[in-house]
């Protein structure tokens, strides 16, 4: 089945995340293939340094260029790329960090079952049950270049140090605690400082945070964005002469309104036959009860009509949104996908009370959700 005409395959391999970190790699003189042809744009620079700006989605940036000079500023070579799929910061991140698809990586969700198991996995929350050297076994871009002599640093939250979704998709790298944005932008600084050749990481978690609770068409939210152009400001007046700095995200966001959303725990036909309810309001993974799928199936189709792309597992990975997906990895998609499409949202009120009051969402493959800007800036040698 072929996704509807709005929603998107991402273009794994030419203009996604997922490309980025190999192509900065290559830049530098190690690793992969420069997918993105970066290396025509950083000009030999020996120091790069990569700022993620959670929820900083390319459509929000020229939405509001006014509140936000110093990124309108930016050079942006490559134009938009494309978040994976889901388009959400666990999947996002080891996206990034490995260099390669979501169903090569196997973070394949916010919240995943983890087969055989019977519970759920949330990403953000996890710490070291599964271990996440083997439920994330692809060796990241990090250890690459960290084995070719070339320093690796990741600067973050100081709370994420020891997370699991932190080693499953920065291993290799030192990780430098951050405690504020401020901090963030004195850190990144700091670390291209510390050697002549290096990639620095960082990433800013809390303009994703007020577009959640707030929504992206707010006052806190436009509030936020000035701030995450202050930290871009004072990481370029650092940069080392011979440095560059390139500003991306992890995906999109959308406001959704009371009237686009669906509770599965006020509609029974959304839960008969299903054993777990993992993914997220926008993008839903349902396990079924065994024999129960095609049923489930059936029922979610139903249902949901137009409001999701709604297949099942075999069709969602034929289907390539996830890029390839390793055989041992396809039991954590669920038995049935469900993709929102323009607003909506499939929340549970009871089994998710706090996300499901939530102003604002991403996970789908809409535009908006998908896309990410990737902005440069140089150093005054280059």
């Amino acid at each position: 089945m072929s996704l509807p005409d709005d929603l998107h395959r991402p273009a794994y391999g030419s203009a996604t995340l997922a490309d980025v970190l190999p192509s900065v790699s290559a830049a530098l003189g190690v690793g992969r293939a420069d997918r993105l042809g970066l290396a025509d744009h950083l000009h030999g620079a020996r120091r790069v340094a990569v700022l993620l700006v959670d929820g900083l989605g390319a459509d929000l940036v020229r939405a509001h260029a006014d509140l936000a000079p110093t990124l309108a500023g930016l050079a942006a070579p490559l134009g938009d790329l494309q978040a994976p799929c889901p388009s959400t910061t666990p999947v996002s991140l080891t996206t990034l960090g490995t260099g390669v698809p979501p169903g090569a990586h196997g973070v394949l969700g916010f919240t995943t079952d983890v087969p055989g198991a019977d519970r759920p996995l949330t990403h953000t929350h996890w710490t070291d049950d599964p271990d996440p050297d083997t439920w994330q076994a692809r060796p990241t871009v990090f250890a690459e270049l960290a084995a070719a002599d070339v320093p690796a640093t990741v600067v973050g939250p100081y709370a994420y140090a020891t997370s699991g979704l932190t080693r499953a998709a920065y291993r290799g790298a030192r990780y430098a605690s951050a405690v504020s944005p401020g901090d963030l932008a004195a850190g990144l600084v700091r670390s291209l400082a510390a050697t002549d050749r290096a990639l620095v990481y960082g990433y800013h978690a809390e303009l994703d945070l007020t577009g959640h609770v707030r929504g992206v068409d707010s006052p806190s939210w436009r509030q936020q964005l000035a701030h995450v152009d202050l930290v871009v400001a004072q990481v370029l007046d650092g940069l080392p002469g011979d440095a560059c700095l390139l500003v991306t995200a992890d995906h999109g966001m959308l406001d959704v309104p009371a009237g686009t959303r669906l509770d599965v725990d006020s509609t029974p036909a959304l839960s008969a036959g299903v054993r777990l309810l993992a993914g997220e309001p926008r993008a839903r993974y349902v396990h079924a009860l065994p024999g129960a799928a095609d049923d489930v199936l059936a029922a979610w189709r139903e249902v949901l009509g137009d409001r999701a792309w709604v297949v099942g597992r075999d069709e969602a990975v034929a289907s390539g949104v996830f890029g390839p997906v390793a055989d041992d990895l396809v039991a954590r998609i669920g038995d049935v996908v469900a993709l929102a499409r323009g607003t909506w949202a499939v929340t549970a009120t009871r089994q998710e009370p706090v996300p499901s009051v939530l102003a604002a969402y991403h996970g789908s493959l809409t535009a908006t959700e998908l896309a990410i800007p990737l902005l440069l800036g140089r150093g005054a040698a280059l």
